[in-house]
């Protein structure tokens, strides 16, 4: 029996094996934090464990249980041990599920199968700090929403859905920056339909695409006769949003006389009509968006140092394509399907070598580049299997008609695949060949095809480039 005053740690898990698998994982942990791993393949025994022993430190436990599940335990833990960090694991590394986990009280999300040293690090922190407080009062954790639909399932998107968790019911403004194509509004979506104006509908407006005459007008509205052509009253934009959210897309082309009014409308929580002078009150959640660095527009005059402080109170940064490139394949999935649906193609077709050669590239337009090539592949090959070489025309990236990845975003790309799929020769391995699938055939074009020669540029023997040049071909 376990020492009753050691700190223990509960692991929750309908399967043996995976049982098995995450204590191993724990063992070095668990010594070093002097602590003893209680295993339960069943939610509701693992509740009542913990209810009942006070020296419980923290709760691992799967989406997928008999019985009680991992989301309703968390939920339960979080009413009853508000203080008591828990993480949730699961297979399905859906942006819903890593969501819900958060709102309801979990410290992490961490998908399956789990890396033992990031599962030791997110320990340490979740043990070290302070619990993500549950959902506040009145939202329904488990009610059936349907979401933006957020894809991906790399650690740099997990993040970015733990801290939408976080903003999602919190009533503060919210600054999403991210490169262009990104999927900002989709953030900006998710975030409404996750909090407690989700009933209401979302209002965005696109600060970029509205000339700079029209867009005070079409946010704060005006009085009949306020100038030439306003022939009626118009309710602006933060009038139609009351009681529910407003997205401001491209916040950094707004200018700065409008700033100021957009700092006031903030501040005051009023906003006044173009030719009007009644003040009204606006209940209105603003999520801010742009692409472009607002600090050096500010050092510039281009931008309020009062409004971005204002705007840059809870921030959530969307991570740019090239660095959660293990999320393609997924992407590329999920685009074909719909594209599919779309364009009434029934039956669409993608090799793994175009996968693979999509996932080596930069992505200077992100997502919405991936989505115009997959489009135009698609259009062009219509019921015909897609290859590289219908994607290659399609992809242009700045000063280049195909993008070539540096070593330094190579091997991010390989890492990052590393991270969502079992790699059979390891990242080393798949970087090494991925570098000499660039590097031999340049050096026997500079050797005009004289494998001696071009063996003596790159220090090898003439049966070692062979050798490799042969791996190439197969490969």
């Amino acid at each position: 029996m376990a020492d009753q005053k050691m700190p223990k740690i509960v692991l929750v898990d309908s399967k043996e094996s995976d049982v098995d698998h995450t204590t191993r994982s724990l063992q070095p942990l668990l010594n070093e934090l002097q602590a003893d791993l209680i295993t339960f393949l069943d939610g509701a025994d693992a509740l009542n464990f913990i209810l009942s022993d006070p020296s419980v430190t923290l709760v691992i436990t799967e989406y997928k249980l008999e019985g009680l599940g991992g989301l309703p335990l968390i939920e339960k833990l979080a009413e009853e041990k508000p203080q008591l960090p828990t993480l949730l694991l699961s297979n399905h590394t859906d942006a819903k599920i890593a969501i819900k986990a958060v709102q309801a009280g979990a410290y992490d999300f961490l998908p399956k199968p789990v890396d033992p040293n990031e599962l030791q690090i997110v320990i340490q922190e979740a043990l070290n700090g302070s619990q993500i407080p549950p959902i506040e009062e009145g939202i329904e954790t488990d009610k059936e929403i349907k979401p933006a639909r957020l894809i991906g399932n790399s650690r740099a998107m997990l993040k970015v859905y733990r801290d939408l968790a976080k903003l999602a019911a919190a009533p503060v403004t919210v600054l999403i920056r991210g490169e262009t194509g990104t999927g900002k509004e989709l953030i900006a979506r998710a975030l409404h339909e996750h909090g407690h104006r989700s009933h209401m509908p979302f209002i965005a407006v696109n600060c970029a695409a509205i000339p700079d005459n029209l867009l005070e007008s079409e946010l704060f509205g005006h009085e009949k006769g306020a100038f030439t052509g306003a022939t009626h009253t118009k309710i602006g934009k933060f009038e139609q949003a009351i009681g529910s959210t407003l997205f401001l897309d491209e916040i950094g082309d707004m200018q700065p006389l409008l700033q100021a009014k957009m700092l006031r409308v903030l501040q005051e929580r009023t906003v006044q009509r173009v030719g009007g002078k009644e003040e009204i009150p606006v209940d209105v959640r603003v999520i801010a968006a742009t692409h472009q660095n607002l600090e050096k527009m500010v050092d510039e005059g281009l931008f309020r140092d009062d409004l971005l402080y204002r705007l840059n109170g809870s921030i959530l940064k969307i991570p740019p394509l090239r660095d959660r490139l293990g999320d393609v394949q997924v992407l590329t999935t999920h685009f074909l399907q719909n594209f599919s649906q779309e364009l009434g193609i029934s039956h669409h077709r993608i090799t793994k070598e175009a996968v693979s050669y999509l996932a080596r590239q930069t992505w200077q337009g992100n997502i919405r580049q991936l989505q115009n090539v997959l489009r135009q592949a698609l259009l062009k090959r219509r019921e015909l299997t897609i290859d590289t070489a219908d994607l290659a025309p399609l992809i242009t990236n700045k000063n280049q008609e195909s993008a070539e990845f540096t070593i330094s975003q190579l091997s991010t790309a390989i890492l990052a695949r590393a991270q969502n799929e079992k790699l059979p020769k390891g990242a080393y391995r798949e970087t090494i060949q991925e570098i000499e699938k660039v590097l031999l055939p340049c050096a026997l074009k500079l050797s005009e095809g004289n494998i001696t020669k071009a063996a003596k540029l790159l220090g090898l023997t003439r049966f070692t480039l062979r050798e490799k040049i042969k791996t190439i071909l197969e490969d």
